[in-house]
């Protein structure tokens, strides 16, 4: 039993030449498109290309929207969560929490 040798450089060129040429002959040996069928095809892709790009739109506006409503509904969130305290109410509640820091230092 022959025992297996590895292509030598010049071989894997001529095979390599070879199946070029062997797909350059299929490629020549296929019938053009005629006109009809590339105008076709083009006004197909076109079709397509304007379809897509109007549900980008439509895809990006709905983003757009829901974006708008998310801020409008953090920004009333807030405003209604947050009441302006006055200096005196934000003095009381540190010194509150002071107090309790202190009393929990205390029962270690």
């Amino acid at each position: 039993m022959p025992t297996y040798s590895p292509p030598s450089f010049q071989e894997r060129t001529q095979m390599a030449a070879k199946a070029k040429q062997a797909a350059l002959k299929k490629l020549k040996a296929k019938a053009p498109l005629s006109p009809e069928v590339i105008a076709e095809r083009k006004a197909a892709q076109l079709a397509r290309e304007e379809k897509q790009a109007i549900a980008r739109e439509k895809k990006r506006a709905a983003f757009e929207q829901m974006k708008a409503e998310q801020k409008a509904a953090k920004e009333k969130a807030t405003a209604a969560a947050a009441p302006e305290l006055t200096e005196a109410d934000k003095k009381a509640a540190r010194d509150a929490r002071y107090a309790e820091r202190k009393k929990r230092k205390k029962k270690r």
